[in-house]
């Protein structure tokens, strides 16, 4: 599709870490968050936010009461759409934060490219097989952005698990290739990465940027 009408679109992947930590719904995180894009729209009205939403700790206690049922782990496929529904329920609950100025539908398909105008537009997960990270590197494409940003709960990258390994070092910035070589190439449900591997995969094909980032602040 690409950028043609001339609005400044920014998609933020938002860690559903961020929107259900394991303390509950983030009623803290949500207001600044709410307060920041309203901000960015004022400054600019030829922004456009897509916000794309993560699962949270809905998606891991439901994963964890599903092992706990049947006494043994479930399939890839059922932990994954336990997700994707936790993705789902967290962008429902964004897009009524700005339910004034969102699209009225959350985006969950894919393979549809909608001609959307309101200045926030939400997003949720799809099919099995990947994060929501690689459904902001769709809207990317389908979009023309080249820029994904991804608001986590940690501040920066890691050449290994720094909550496993005292010697882990941080990483200011790295090539998609680098990274690759650090996550591997495989998906698994639930997997704590700050970008998950098929993402990565596509988005050094697509090639545009990834920036992680932990506080609202940038200017955009």
């Amino acid at each position: 599709m690409g950028n043609t009408d001339g609005r400044k679109r920014i998609i933020i992947s938002v860690g559903g870490s961020l929107i259900v930590p394991n303390g509950g719904i983030a009623t803290d995180f949500l207001k600044k968050l709410n307060e920041f894009v309203r901000t960015q729209l004022a400054q600019n009205h030829k922004r456009q936010f897509f916000l794309v939403t993560g699962g949270g700790a809905t998606a891991r206690q439901y994963r964890d009461a599903g092992r706990e049922v049947v006494g043994h782990e479930l399939t890839h496929e059922d932990l994954d759409w336990i997700g994707i529904h936790a993705t789902r329920l967290n962008a429902h609950l964004v897009r009524t934060v700005f339910q004034d100025i969102a699209h009225p539908y959350i985006i969950k398909h894919y393979d549809i490219i909608r001609k959307v105008t309101e200045p926030v537009v939400v997003a949720s997960g799809w099919k099995p097989g990947w994060s929501t990270d690689y459904d902001a590197i769709l809207l990317s494409e389908d979009y023309g952005v080249n820029t994904v940003l991804n608001l986590s709960n940690i501040a920066k990258l890691y050449d290994k698990d720094p909550n496993v390994h005292a010697d882990a070092k941080p990483i200011d910035k790295i090539s998609w290739g680098a990274y690759r070589k650090i996550i591997g190439d495989d998906w698994t449900p639930g997997m704590h990465a700050p970008f998950d591997p098929i993402a990565a995969k596509k988005h050094r094909n697509w090639g545009s940027r990834w920036l992680l980032c932990r506080e609202m602040t940038l200017e955009i």
